[in-house]
């Protein structure tokens, strides 16, 4: 099965991007007018997230985010057979005040959100941070879709490590300068997570960036996705602590809340809107999580 799904995966892969743009545009019409791929997920998600606009306002909004979605997963493919000069041409990673904090030999925590495209925000991370750049990933439970992606994610240099074995295997990775690249707004169970809003409505953010900062006393980098145009993508980063050692727990993680809010109301159609990630519900249970400085609802 993997032979054969990657055969065509690589084909499709050596189109011009040109071809593969019309075909994320067949499927775009496909899977937001004919299948309405969990557009009743993305239109709550947005009405949680914006009360105060429109419906026509975000309808536009879903409509350009399945829009980049697709993008995203189309680029993704082209990774397969990309070449690292092609790459770089479409993908710019501002890192020089990172790349300072290596030198000085701080290991370093990237705390990104899910933003388009995040396949390129792996490769270039590992091409452009001067320290060894180290990914956590999501198992795929599809045995070929999963070696497709390792293998493709590794291809720039990104020590890979999945999350069901990260805690087993993390002093490997940490016995020498690191920087560690992480989602830091996965969901989490609502027992585990540190509370706070997100935008309208409370959720439990994940900790473990949190407490992996303070614990390693590690400088922590915030990244953006900027979208120059179809195809072309700039990454900002922003140095929030060289160290960590004054921070309390939770605070680095409300300060990431607030920088990930931002960076969605500047470019809400590039946030992956179709993940559930109100599901969970604030109960006096979890008052001991809670971390916002807001009053809890």
């Amino acid at each position: 099965m993997y032979y054969i799904l990657f055969g065509f995966l690589y084909a499709l892969s050596l189109l011009p991007f040109f071809i593969l743009y019309r075909l994320s545009d067949l499927v775009y019409f496909l899977m937001y007018y004919v299948f309405g791929y969990r557009k009743d997920i993305v239109m709550n998600n947005l009405s949680i997230a914006f009360p105060e606009k429109s419906a026509a306002e975000k309808k536009a909004i879903a409509k350009q985010f399945y829009k980049n979605l697709v993008d995203t997963f189309i680029e993704s493919i082209k990774m397969i057979s990309m070449s690292s000069k092609a790459f770089d041409k479409r993908c710019t990673m501002e890192c020089a005040a990172a790349n300072a904090l290596g030198a000085a030999g701080k290991n370093i925590q990237f705390h990104s959100g899910h933003q388009m495209n995040w396949e390129y925000a792996n490769w270039v991370g590992a091409r452009n941070v001067s320290i060894p750049w180290v990914g956590v990933y999501q198992h795929i439970s599809n045995a070929a879709v999963h070696k497709i992606f390792y293998n493709m994610r590794v291809r720039m240099g990104t020590l890979l490590v999945s999350t069901r074995e990260f805690k087993d295997v993390r002093h490997l990775y940490f016995k020498s300068q690191y920087s560690l690249a992480l989602a830091a707004d996965q969901n989490t169970a609502p027992h585990k997570g540190y509370w706070m809003y997100f935008f309208t409505k409370p959720v439990p953010f994940i900790s473990g960036p949190d407490k992996g900062a303070l614990k390693n006393n590690t400088a922590v980098v915030f990244v953006n996705v900027v979208k120059k145009k179809r195809g072309y993508y700039h990454y900002e980063t922003k140095v929030i602590a060289e160290s960590t050692e004054q921070y309390k727990p939770g605070e680095l993680t409300r300060i990431y809340r607030d920088f990930l809010e931002e960076t969605i109301r500047r470019e809400p159609a590039n946030y992956l809107w179709t993940h559930r990630r109100w599901r969970h519900e604030f109960t006096p249970q979890f008052e001991e999580l809670w971390m916002d400085n807001r009053p809890k609802p």
